[in-house]
């Protein structure tokens, strides 16, 4: 099969596109032909190395996949050859107290496709039995690779963490991201309003298509401030964040009392300055969010089926051009999910 892999840390030069052995599945494995993978931030951080994870190599990224089976393993009775497959990019070992509660996300084990073990950006990959969930209608196989990843993050965020209730003023951060234009949506069908933030006119305008109610350039104006003029100086209850350092300040900032802020990321900066007198004396709640449960992505695409729920694209591009896709990711340049074909 042909896959792009690298075999050292370092920017989208690594990247080669290699033959390699067909992979072959375990027993409890189903063996994919890939049609589409879709890209996401930790692509650019397993490729440059500073997770400082222990990968196999030569390793091959991608965690958001969509094929046809075409081997089965003997161990998994739900899915036949010619299957069309939409995989749960989450790994967990499905037998410690967590995982047997259902809380899999919180399994010591828990890993993504991609991550350590190869992933997507191939012609073919192994994958477990028990990520194999059905296809979600009629999307095209691109369309369907913009979801697993940030489907599962922005509902398990809004609606496993923070619990958004209409009404509520929500504000999403980065609206032009993959998990930003889908929190956009998943808010507005909670019935909240949503004021979301991004860089560019253009991106602001695209916000509003999904479904924002009001924007905020968050390059020009100030966050705080703007969410006090648009909420009658109250503040948003729920504020859905994934970049950290100063955005993050700013979103806590822009909280109202009893305000609840969710961050699954720190894309631009680890380090944040909270002031403790503000955290109890405006009586929030900050949450961390990673990843979300296996059936939380289940429920959520029955949302995609019903047409409540839209993947946003922004371009496809063949597996051989894996740099440029790597390098408008890192640019931010894109709105929504790149995606890549065999």
């Amino acid at each position: 099969m042909k896959a792009m892999v690298f075999d050292r840390p370092g920017g989208p030069e690594v990247l080669e596109l290699r033959d390699l052995p067909d992979p072959r599945p375990a027993a409890s494995e189903v063996l994919l032909e890939v049609r589409a993978c879709g890209m996401n931030h930790l692509d650019l951080w397993v490729r440059s190395g500073v997770l400082g994870l222990e990968i196999e190599l030569p390793h091959i990224c991608g965690s958001d996949i969509v094929g046809v089976a075409r081997e089965v393993g003997e161990g998994v009775r739900h899915v036949k050859p010619g299957d069309r497959i939409l995989v749960l990019p989450t790994v967990s070992c499905g037998a410690c107290r967590e995982c047997l509660a259902g809380d899999d996300n919180l399994c010591r084990h828990y890993d993504l496709m991609g991550r350590r073990r190869n992933g997507g950006y191939a012609q073919l990959v192994s994958v477990p039995g028990a990520n194999c969930l059905p296809y979600p209608g009629d999307l095209k196989w691109e369309e369907a690779a913009t979801l697993p990843v940030v489907l599962l993050t922005a509902w398990h965020m809004l609606v496993g963490r923070v619990n958004l209730r209409p009404g509520e003023d929500c504000l999403v951060v980065g609206a032009g991201s993959g998990v930003g234009s889908i929190a956009i949506q998943i808010a507005r069908l909670l019935g909240a309003r949503v004021i979301a933030t991004a860089g560019t006119d253009k991106k602001l305008a695209r916000a509003k298509e999904l479904g924002a109610h009001e924007v905020i350039n968050h390059r020009t104006q100030d966050i705080p401030a703007e969410i006090r003029r648009l909420t009658g100086k109250k503040g948003a209850e729920v504020v859905l964040e994934h970049v950290g350092g100063r955005i993050f300040e700013a979103c806590l900032a822009s909280l109202a009392r009893n305000g609840r802020l969710v961050t699954c990321g720190a894309t631009i900066g680890h380090e944040a300055n909270l002031d403790l007198n503000v955290l109890f004396g405006r009586h929030l709640t900050l949450y961390g969010s990673w990843m979300g449960r296996r059936s939380e992505l289940v429920e959520a695409l029955e949302f995609v089926k019903r047409g409540s729920i839209r993947p946003v694209l922004d371009r496809v591009l063949p597996l051989s051009e894996a740099r440029k896709a790597h390098q408008r990711l890192d640019a931010g340049e894109q709105f929504g999910k790149i995606v890549l074909v065999p």
